[in-house]
């Protein structure tokens, strides 16, 4: 009788399997870090991921904007009601159909983004500046196909 062999993973998976388990840690521990060297903003990191999400499509509604994120509406609105009360965001009459909202960032909200965003960028490249640059050149390369992970 024929031997029978037990269908295995190509090593391809196993090999991205390792590579999975290493990199997660990895990476959830550098978003946290990002996360706190943001600073104090006065808002949450759900109502910054709002505002940034805002400002990539000014107009966006606030159902679109709870189906993008994969969130409640009444959690989303709940959210923009605050960032309106806080002048960070603007609510504005769609120029296509005048029965509906849609969401702009402010100036002061603009300004918040781009604060958070100097000091995460600003954390980031020291610390990329105390690696060699054989490690720099390592992230750098890794940079495109990480960004084709995230999509």
């Amino acid at each position: 009788m024929p031997s029978r062999t037990v269908p295995t993973a190509p090593a391809s998976l196993d090999d991205a399997a390792d590579l999975a388990e290493t990199l997660r840690p990895v990476l959830h521990r550098l978003y946290r870090r990002l996360r706190r060297e943001g600073g104090e903003t006065g808002i949450s990191p759900l109502q910054t991921l709002l505002l940034a999400v805002v400002m990539d499509h000014p107009g966006i509604g606030v159902a679109e904007l709870a189906r993008r994120e994969n969130l409640r509406g009444p959690t989303i609105s709940a959210h923009v009601k605050s960032l309106v009360a806080g002048g960070l965001l603007d609510r504005a009459p769609s120029l296509q159909d005048r029965r509906r909202a849609g969401l702009a960032i402010t100036p002061q909200g603009l300004a918040v983004i781009a604060a958070l965003r100097r000091r995460r960028t600003d954390w980031l490249a020291g610390a990329l500046a105390r690696l060699s640059p054989d490690a720099r050149q390592a992230i750098r390369a890794a940079a495109a196909p990480l960004a084709e992970i995230a999509q």
